[in-house]
């Protein structure tokens, strides 16, 4: 299991976060989503079959791309 967290600029509330942890949570290997609006980050545990690609994607896709790796 690999444990990362990224930089997010578009976090600006919670609903952000809600919609970040809905769908990257849906991705089958995704253990874990938190986040923290203030600090704009998101932390996730991730496992095979996902990848960090695929995540990034899909917050990438829902309009949440990843500004940097922390």
């Amino acid at each position: 299991m690999k444990r990362v967290t990224y930089y997010i600029p578009n976090i600006s509330c919670h609903h952000c976060i809600h919609t970040i942890k809905k769908e990257v949570g849906a991705l089958e290997g995704v253990r874990f989503v938190s986040g923290d609006v203030k600090a704009k980050q998101v932390t996730l545990e991730i496992d095979a079959p996902a990848t960090e690609e695929q995540v990034k994607a899909v917050l990438a896709e829902i309009d949440y791309p990843v500004a940097k790796e922390l």
